[in-house]
C-alpha cells in the first residue's frame, strides 16, 4: 500500500505520514455503482481516494436525492471529516461512480494527526475549503439556473471526474442526481441532441460539443 499512497499522496505527505496511514489503513475497491456509506450509518473511518470518483447525495425530509458533488483522486470527504469531530451518523449517502479505490483511516486518528502531523493539518482544512466552495456553488445553482443550466454542469462535470465523454448513465439516474423527474430529463437530452450538443444511447450519453 506504501507504493500507492506514494504515487498519489507522495507530494502531499512526509514519509513518516504516509507509513502512518500504510500501517493504519485499509485498502476497498468499490465497483461503479456501489454504495460506499448510506444514510444513518455511523462514521468509522476517512476515506482517501487513490483512483476513480464518487457522488456524495443529500437527501431531503421527503426522500428525494441531490447531488452535492463528486470526489475524485487524491481527495477525502469533509463532511465525513465533520462529523469524525462529532462523532455523528451520516447524513449523506456515498456512491461509486466509477470504480474506485480508497483507503479507509480510522477516524480516531483524525485528531490525533491533525496535532502530530502539518500536512495532515492542512489536508484537512483545504479539504473542508474545498468542499464549502463546492457547496455554496450548489446553492448557486439551485437558487439561481434553470434545469436546463444545471443538467449542462451535471454533463460536464460527469464526464471530467470519469476522464470520458461517453456517459453510461440512465435518464432516471439523471433525474435523480438532479431531484427532477425521468420525462423531463428525457425532454431536455432530446432537445440538446437537436441542438448537436450530445448523442443519445441505449443506457448511455455521448457529448458532442464538450
Amino acid at each position: 500500500m506504501k507504493e500507492l499512497l506514494d504515487q498519489h499522496f507522495g507530494y502531499l505527505f512526509s514519509d513518516d505520514l504516509l507509513d502512518e496511514i500504510a500501517k493504519s489503513g485499509k485498502l476497498m475497491n468499490f465497483s461503479a455503482g456501489d454504495e460506499i456509506i448510506g444514510y444513518g450509518q455511523p462514521f468509522l473511518y476517512i476515506p482517501l481516494l487513490l483512483t476513480g470518483a464518487v457522488k456524495i447525495m443529500r437527501e431531503d425530509e421527503h426522500g428525494n436525492e441531490l447531488l452535492l458533488y463528486f470526489l475524485e483522486r487524491g481527495d477525502t470527504c469533509a463532511t465525513t471529516l465533520n462529523s469524525g469531530f462529532g462523532k455523528v451518523q451520516s447524513e449523506i449517502r456515498a456512491e461509486a461512480e466509477t470504480n474506485t479505490q480508497i483507503v479507509l483511516i480510522p477516524l480516531e486518528k483524525l485528531e490525533v494527526w491533525i496535532c502530530q502531523y502539518p500536512e495532515w493539518r492542512k489536508f484537512v482544512l483545504d479539504s473542508y475549503q474545498q468542499r464549502i466552495n463546492e457547496l455554496q456553488e450548489v446553492v448557486e445553482v439551485l437558487a439561481f439556473q434553470q434545469l436546463d443550466q444545471r443538467l449542462n454542469n451535471y454533463l460536464r462535470d460527469k464526464a471530467m471526474v470519469t476522464g470520458n465523454t461517453s456517459l453510461f448513465v440512465t435518464h432516471q439516474e439523471i433525474a435523480r442526481d438532479l431531484n427532477s423527474s425521468r420525462v423531463v430529463i428525457s425532454r431536455m437530452l432530446k432537445k440538446l441532441e437537436n441542438q448537436g450538443i450530445l448523442k443519445i444511447g441505449r443506457s448511455h450519453i455521448e457529448l458532442l460539443n464538450f
